[in-house]
């Protein structure tokens, strides 16, 4: 067995969501969650098919995010794998509807921080192992950090 570590490719102004699922029509029930969750989402999904022809599945409603979806699941090559990566809204408007969705085991990362993917390879395959998302903490937040945070949280809608 070999380990790797993959970057994912995240545009400016862009996030990523990374899971593991099950069948081939994960693709499609993930499009359907995207646009039912938001009418202003940009995205594109890239589903890495383990079982036979293997391929690459790819949906989505922005062609460069259907691109980047789809650079980063060959970067990735790990079987039943799926990548959403999109603008125009943040993960959190998703991941609950995507954890109900009946194909998907595992979501791994929704960020918009550099991701780095931990692989394991083996004869068979590729599997991901975890990721490392963003960076170290430098510290411990004091009262200046908490009032930044609430504020930042206001300012994108989050809080009143």
């Amino acid at each position: 067995m070999e380990l790797k570590s993959v970057a994912m490719e995240i545009p400016p102004g862009g996030n990523l969501i990374l899971g593991h699922s099950h069948f081939i029509k994960t693709v499609e029930d993930l499009y359907e969650i995207m646009v039912g969750s938001s009418g202003t989402v940009k995205f594109g999904i890239a589903f890495c098919e383990a079982s036979g022809p293997c391929l690459i599945r790819v949906a989505g409603n922005d062609g460069e995010l259907e691109a980047v979806a789809t650079k980063n699941a060959q970067a990735l090559g790990a079987g039943h794998s799926f990548v959403i990566v999109l603008k125009e809204a943040f993960p959190i408007n998703f991941l609950n509807a995507i954890k109900q969705c009946q194909e998907v085991c595992t979501i791994y990362c929704a960020t918009a921080n550099p991701v780095e993917v931990i692989l394991a390879e083996t004869a068979q395959g590729r599997g991901i192992l975890g990721v490392v998302d963003g960076f170290s903490p430098q510290g411990v937040e004091v009262s200046e950090d908490v009032q930044k945070r609430k504020d930042f949280l206001r300012q994108i809608g989050y809080k009143l």
